[in-house]
C-alpha cells in the first residue's frame, strides 16, 4: 500500500473518530443538561411546595428547629422567624451546592467517557475501514498483466460486499476489453502484413527481373495500385471503427428511407453484375444520430449481403417504424451460416470464407455493431434456415436533435 493511500486512509479513520467523539460529546452534554435541570428543578419544587402547601409550614419548621415544646398554634417570635428564614436559605444553598457538585462530577465523568469513546471510535473506525484497505491493496496490485485477478470479497451482503462485487464486475469488463483489444491489434497487424508482403514481392520481382519491359512494369504497377487500394480501404475501415466506438460527435434528424435509397442506387451496378435482385421495402423512418455513420451502417450491411450471397440471389432492405422506434433490416440469400458463427461475425476480422484477395477485411459487421452501439440501437443477427442472414437494427425513439460542436 502506497504512502499516499495509507495517509488518506488514516485521514478517513481520524475523521470517523472525530465524528464519533463529537456525536458522543453532544449526546452526553444534552443528557447532562437534562439531568441537571430535572434534579435541580424537582428538588427546589419539592422543598418549596412542601413548605408552602403544608398547614402551618413555618410552625413545622420551627418545631424542627426549636423542638416539640413549642405549641404548633403559637405565633412565631422574631427570633424564631429569623431562624426559619436562615434554615430556608441554608436549604436553598445546599440545593445549589448539590447541583454544582452534580454538574462538576458529571462533567468530569463526561470528559473521561469522551476519551474512552475516542479510543473506541478509533478502533471501530479501523475495523470498519479494514475491508476497504484490503480492497485498495488488492486493486493497486492489479495491472494489465494480472487483470484476471478479482477481489473475491467474502462477507455479509452489505454495502462493502456490493462495492467489491461492482469492482469485480468492472475488472471483468476491463479484462474482456483488453483481450478484445489484443485480438484486434493482432488481427490488424496480420491483415496489414499480407498486402505489405505482396507489395514487397511485386517490387522485388520488378527489380530482379533482367528482362523487365515497360509492359511488365505497368502490369506490376497496376497490381500495386490494387494492393494500395485494399490497404486504404482497410485503414479507412479501422478509422471508422475507432470513430464509431468513441461515440457520436453530432446528433441530428436522419431519414432512414433517404439513405437506404441512396445506398441501393449505388449498389445496383454491382448487383447487376452478380445477377442479384434488390428488393426495396423502404418506408419513412426517422432517427436521431450522425447521418454519415448511419449511411455507413446501411452501406456495410448491403455490401455484406452482396458479398456473401449465391448466384441469382437476392438482397432485401426494409425500413419502417414500430411503437418502440424506427428500424432497418437487411436480409439476403446465401450459403448456410452455422449458428455458432453468428456471434463471431460481429467481431473484427472474422469472415465465413477468408481469402487474401476478396477485398474484404472482416470489419463490416463489427463497424455496424459499433455504429449501432453509438446510437443506442439494438443489433440482432439471425441465420436464415434457407441460407444467408437477417440483420435488424432497432433505433430508440427519436429525440430532439442536439448538434454537438
Amino acid at each position: 500500500m502506497s504512502l499516499t493511500a495509507r495517509v488518506s486512509g488514516m485521514r478517513v479513520r481520524l475523521r470517523l473518530t472525530l465524528l464519533y467523539s463529537v456525536l458522543f460529546l453532544l449526546s452526553g452534554a444534552v443528557l447532562l443538561a437534562i439531568t441537571y435541570l430535572l434534579v435541580t428543578h424537582s428538588g427546589s419544587s419539592v422543598g418549596m411546595s412542601t413548605f408552602n402547601s403544608s398547614p402551618g409550614g413555618e410552625q413545622s419548621i420551627s418545631n424542627i428547629i426549636l423542638g416539640d415544646g413549642v405549641p404548633t398554634d403559637a405565633p412565631l417570635t422574631d427570633t424564631e422567624r429569623l431562624l426559619v428564614e436562615a434554615a430556608q436559605q441554608q436549604a436553598i444553598q445546599q440545593q445549589a451546592d448539590f447541583g454544582h457538585e452534580l454538574l462538576v462530577n458529571s462533567g468530569i465523568a463526561l470528559g473521561i467517557m469522551l476519551l474512552i469513546s475516542a479510543a473506541l471510535g478509533w478502533l471501530v473506525a479501523g475495523r470498519v475501514l479494514r475491508p476497504l484497505r484490503t480492497m485498495t491493496d488488492t486493486i493497486q496490485l492489479i495491472s494489465a498483466r494480472n487483470v484476471h485477478e478479482r477481489l473475491e470479497f467474502t462477507g455479509p451482503g452489505d454495502e462493502l460486499k456490493a462495492l467489491a462485487d461492482t469492482v469485480d464486475g468492472l475488472l471483468g469488463r476491463l479484462e474482456s476489453a483488453l483481450d478484445s483489444h489484443r485480438r484486434f491489434v493482432a488481427n490488424a497487424a496480420h491483415e496489414l502484413r499480407t498486402p505489405l508482403t505482396l507489395e514487397h514481392a511485386l517490387l522485388e520481382e520488378a527489380v530482379i527481373d533482367p528482362d523487365a519491359t515497360v509492359e511488365s512494369y505497368r502490369a506490376r504497377f497496376e497490381d500495386l495500385v490494387v494492393v494500395s487500394e485494399q490497404q486504404a480501404q482497410l485503414l479507412e475501415s479501422l478509422l471508422v471503427l475507432a470513430t464509431s466506438e468513441r461515440g457520436l460527435d453530432r446528433r441530428e434528424r436522419v431519414e432512414l428511407a433517404e439513405h437506404a435509397d441512396s445506398v441501393l442506387r449505388a449498389a445496383e451496378p454491382r448487383a447487376g453484375k452478380q445477377d442479384t435482385s434488390m428488393v426495396d421495402r423502404v418506408h419513412p423512418a426517422h432517427v436521431t444520430g450522425d447521418p454519415v455513420l448511419v449511411e455507413r451502417l446501411l452501406a456495410n450491411l448491403v455490401d455484406n449481403a452482396l458479398s456473401y450471397n449465391v448466384p441469382a440471389g437476392w438482397v432485401e432492405v426494409t425500413t419502417g417504424t414500430t411503437r418502440t422506434g424506427s428500424f432497418l433490416a437487411v436480409a439476403n440469400s446465401g450459403p448456410p451460416v452455422p449458428p455458432e458463427m453468428v456471434d463471431r461475425l460481429l467481431n473484427p476480422f472474422p469472415r465465413l470464407a477468408r481469402t487474401a484477395d476478396d477485398g474484404h477485411h472482416g470489419l463490416g459487421l463489427s463497424i455496424v455493431q459499433a455504429i449501432a452501439v453509438a446510437h443506442s440501437a439494438d443489433l440482432s443477427v439471425r441465420a436464415r434456415p434457407e441460407g444467408g442472414l437477417e440483420i435488424r437494427v432497432d433505433f430508440p425513439p427519436e429525440k430532439s436533435p442536439a448538434i454537438a460542436g
